[in-house]
C-alpha cells in the first residue's frame, strides 16, 4: 500500500508511504489519494485531516520520473486532468486538510502541498517546481496554486529557474504557515490546530473553505491551459533529454525542439 492512514480523536492522518523512492507520486498513489478523499468527505467521524509523507526525507520528492517519461502526448493530458481534478478535491474538501512538509516538497509534492488548506513544514524542508529541469512544466495545478500563494513575479521566478527554496523563504513568502524544527513538532502543531479547528461549527468550517476557494475558481482557463501545455511538452525532444539525463543523473542539453 502506497497510502497509510490513522484516525485519532476525529482526525485522519494520511502518509504517502513509498520511502524507496522518496514517496514519489505514481499511479497508485495518485488513487490512494482519490478515495481517501472520499472518506474524509462522506465519514461523518472525521472532522480534519494531516497529510504527510514517510520517514525524514521527504515528504513527496516529486513524480515517478520513469513512469511519466513513457507516457504519449494523449496520456499525459488524461495524467494532467486526473492529477488535477484530485489535488482539487483536496482543496475542496470542506474539512481542513494540513500538509506537514518534512525534506523535500518537489513538483508534485509542492503541489500536493500547495492543494492542502494549510502547511507546517519542518526547517529541513525544501519547495521547489524543478520540471523545467525535465524540459516540461506542473501539470497537476502548481502554477495556478504557486501564484495565487506567492505573488506573479516570485511564482515565475521560481517556476522559471527551477530553483529550490528553503522552509524558512517558504514562509516568508507566504507558502508556508509554520516552521518548526522536527517532523514530531510538526505533526504535534498540526494537530493541536485541527483540535481547535474541529471543535467548531461544521457547517461553518465548511463554508468558509468554500468561499475562499470561490476566489480561485477552478473553472478559470490557467488550470486547462496548464493541462494542456504539459501534454504539449511531454512530446517534445527536450523532453526525452531532460528525462534521460535526470535518470542517467547527468545534466540535460536542451535544443529547443
Amino acid at each position: 500500500m502506497s497510502i497509510k492512514t490513522s484516525i485519532s480523536q476525529s482526525i485522519m492522518t494520511v502518509v504517502v508511504t513509498r520511502p524507496e523512492s522518496l514517496n514519489a507520486i505514481n499511479a497508485e498513489v495518485m488513487g490512494g489519494l482519490r478515495e481517501v478523499m472520499q472518506e474524509i468527505v462522506q465519514n461523518q467521524q472525521i472532522r480534519g485531516a494531516i497529510l504527510t509523507g514517510d520517514g525524514e526525507k521527504a515528504f513527496v520528492a516529486g513524480a515517478d520520473i520513469r513512469e511519466l517519461s513513457a507516457l504519449n502526448k494523449e496520456q499525459s493530458l488524461e495524467l494532467a486532468q486526473k492529477g488535477q481534478k484530485i489535488f482539487k478535491s483536496i482543496e475542496d474538501c470542506p474539512k481542513p486538510v494540513i500538509a506537514v512538509v518534512n525534506g523535500f516538497a518537489l513538483g508534485g509534492g509542492c503541489e500536493l502541498a500547495m492543494a492542502c488548506h494549510m502547511r507546517i513544514a519542518t526547517e529541513n524542508a525544501k519547495f521547489g517546481q524543478p520540471e523545467v529541469n525535465l524540459g516540461i512544466i506542473p501539470g497537476y495545478g502548481g502554477t495556478q496554486r504557486l501564484t495565487q500563494l506567492v505573488g506573479r513575479g516570485k511564482a515565475l521566478e521560481l517556476l522559471l529557474t527551477g530553483d529550490m527554496i528553503s522552509a524558512a523563504e517558504a514562509k516568508n513568502l507566504g507558502l508556508v504557515n509554520h516552521v518548526v524544527p522536527t517532523k514530531q513538532e510538526a505533526l504535534d502543531l498540526a494537530g493541536k490546530i485541527l483540535t481547535k479547528i474541529v471543535a467548531k461549527a461544521p457547517i461553518a468550517i465548511g463554508n468558509i473553505i468554500r468561499s475562499v476557494n470561490a476566489g480561485f475558481a477552478f473553472e478559470h482557463a490557467g488550470y486547462a491551459s496548464e493541462a494542456t501545455h504539459f501534454s504539449e511538452c511531454s512530446t517534445t525532444e527536450d523532453f526525452k533529454e531532460g528525462t534521460s539525463a535526470f535518470l542517467e543523473k547527468r545534466q540535460p542539453i536542451f535544443k529547443g525542439r
